[in-house]
């Protein structure tokens, strides 16, 4: 298929989304305590030992929602304090997500009734005085640009994810129902696959590109390795494996017998621009991708020709870009992992572009797998719109999913881990959704 040329010219933002919903205020028990019969210190005393967010029981009794309270330990000069979890709450609203202090004490709280599978980093804006006296909390934390509250992870809670390009880990929170990332910690016992860096060379990037290379341990056993191994291209890889360690993740799915040994080529999106101006529908990065990675790694390693057994994979943009690649050649891509995907792209008249040409082509030999988050009110229509897209199309094996979380790696880590299984697992051994 002749697919049309994308559109040209610098990338357009994400559209203006309508007004998320209200965020659903809650009441915590566990703070209401405070001066009736339980102290200031035996309160921290028991949150230090719990951790936060506490999670309380729904004051309503629905045993698949629950009270969500962040927590802060304000001192004398804490003027605001502002939640800032992942996509909850109204960006356009900068004063939105504050903290209320119980008076007299230095608790600072904001409680939420979420349903319990409910995950997602986040970060705390705090002012502690050093703030112009009109300027709102959190502005700097959440993109203003006046500097008027400072961005801090949760002393009160151990748990924390990587973020991009060398950031501040983030604080996360996983409540009780929520998918766990189990798959992504070492364990003793398995066969660990090599991870080598390498600079591939690309007349069509203009420069090389930094990749990392991921070989399964070779007394996997698994699979037919005289028809190739099978290829993951993952998009981001400089988040991904120096990051989050993704290969930790292969091993584990490999040694469990979920994926067959594969190897993997994750491309270093270098930065912002960069992957503004690649990961946008971009023809010469599929075609580095096509007619430059995969032969360069062809030629080190036994790779499968088949693109049925070819995933690539990415998130936001690198989403947008996964379901482009496949479109373009699906003589080389036959299996896409999308998460989060930016199909709004690219905000104007051509809004939605990738989906208007699906649409309008036959269906083509691809397989979609791919997902968003409930609290994405900028990508989850469009995801809805291709999901309605590709049925029409009679794309039935297409999987789409819809995940209690925002635009989050968090959630992404896991939905990665089901999207692999998906695709190139035998139907047996795929763990139940």
């Amino acid at each position: 298929m002749a697919v049309p040329a994308p559109p040209t010219g610098t990338p357009r933002r994400p559209p203006r989304a309508p007004r998320p919903e209200p965020v659903p205020r809650a009441t915590s028990a566990r703070v209401a305590e405070l001066g009736r019969g339980v102290s200031e210190e035996d309160f921290w005393r028991a949150v230090r030992r719990e951790g936060t967010p506490l999670a309380e029981p729904d004051p309503a009794g629905r045993e698949d929602h629950a009270v969500v309270t962040f927590l802060w330990r304000g001192t004398d000069s804490t003027r605001a304090v502002r939640v800032m979890p992942n996509k909850v709450g109204d960006p356009d609203d900068p004063a939105g997500n504050l903290m209320d202090r119980v008076p007299g004490t230095r608790v600072w709280h904001w409680s939420v009734r979420m349903r319990r599978d409910w995950r997602a980093t986040y970060a705390l804006g705090v002012d502690e005085g050093d703030a112009p006296p009109d300027a709102h909390p959190g502005d700097a934390a959440a993109g203003g640009a006046r500097p008027c509250a400072r961005r801090r992870d949760d002393p009160l809670n151990p748990r924390t994810l990587a973020s991009r390009w060398g950031g501040e880990p983030v604080s996360y929170l996983e409540l009780p129902d929520a998918p766990r990332g189990d798959d992504w910690g070492e364990r003793a016992g398995v066969g660990r696959g090599t991870v080598s860096v390498h600079d591939v060379p690309s007349r069509l990037l203009g420069a090389g590109r930094r990749v990392w290379l991921y070989e399964p341990p070779e007394h996997g056993g698994r699979g037919n390795r005289s028809a190739g191994l099978p290829v993951l291209v993952l998009l981001d890889g400089e988040m991904w494996q120096p990051g989050l360690g993704v290969a930790t993740l292969l091993d584990n799915l490999i040694a469990d017998g979920r994926l067959p040994p594969l190897v993997a080529l994750l491309p270093d999106s270098v930065d912002a621009s960069t992957r503004w101006e690649e990961l946008a529908c971009a023809e010469r990065f599929v075609g580095f991708l096509r007619d430059e990675l995969l032969p360069w790694a062809a030629g080190r390693l036994p790779l499968t020709a088949d693109p049925a057994r070819t995933v690539v994979a990415g998130q936001s943009l690198g989403g947008l870009t996964a379901a482009y690649a496949a479109v373009a050649a699906p003589e080389r891509f036959g299996a896409v992992l999308a998460q989060s995907g930016s199909f709004w792209w690219p905000n104007d008249t051509a809004a939605e572009w990738l989906t208007g040409v699906i649409a309008r082509s036959e269906r083509l030999p691809v397989r979609f797998w791919f997902s968003a988050g409930e609290q994405e009110w900028v990508a989850l229509p469009a995801n809805r719109r291709l999901r309605d897209t590709l049925a029409v199309r009679g794309y039935d094996d297409a999987v789409y999913r819809e995940f209690n979380g925002g635009h989050d790696y968090l959630c992404w880590r896991t939905e990665l881990a089901d999207g692999l299984t998906g695709l190139l697992a035998r139907p047996d051994a795929r763990r139940p959704a």
